[in-house]
């Protein structure tokens, strides 16, 4: 990884982390918009670490809905991340990449639209995620499914340098509504 690209995760999670602590109420905001979101009939969350935006609220929103509900799994550290279905307030385990996920025996399913966590992302659909390549590993994968990332308004940086294996997303939900890419 670049130097720049490592200063710029830094500055972005700083950012992130002043953002969550200046607005904890912006999560059941963008939760508002959850009917804005593309058409899906199985939608995939994350549960949120550290500063990232929760989505316990969007979760309830979606499932009132009627949207079904996954989390991804990572179960090989440099594979494409599987998706497990999934209901608030089901058991969950660590991964082995150490995050919150869906037990073994939930049923592996193949979400439509998969919500990602990231640090930046730009008006283009450009994001800039934490460097593990676990989300772009799995959108290569997965070319047919909506990507959308999960973000605060503030994280909208100027255009993003993407490298080749970086996929950009459909469009981003913040607090303040969805916006779609082109």
């Amino acid at each position: 990884m670049s130097q720049d690209k490592h200063e710029r995760r830094s500055a972005a999670r700083a950012l992130r982390k002043r953002l969550a602590e200046a607005d904890p109420m912006a999560s059941s905001r963008a939760a508002d918009h959850a009917r804005d979101l593309p058409p899906a009939r199985i939608v995939a969350l994350y549960r949120a670490m550290g500063s990232e935006l929760d989505t316990d609220a969007l979760a309830k929103a979606l499932e009132a809905v009627g949207r079904r509900l996954c989390l991804p799994v990572v179960v090989q550290r440099d594979a494409p991340m599987q998706f497990r279905a999934w209901a608030p307030g089901e058991p969950l385990e660590l991964d082995a990449a150490g995050c919150p996920a869906p037990l073994p025996l939930a049923e592996i399913v193949d979400p439509d639209l998969i919500l990602t966590p990231l640090l930046a992302f730009d008006r283009f659909g450009g994001r800039l995620g934490q460097g593990g390549g676990y989300y772009d590993r799995t959108f290569a994968e997965r070319p047919d499914a909506l990507r959308i990332g999960f973000a605060y308004a503030g994280q909208k940086a100027e255009p993003l340098r993407l490298e080749a294996h970086d996929i950009r997303l459909h469009g981003v939900l913040t607090e303040n509504g969805y916006t779609a890419f082109e």
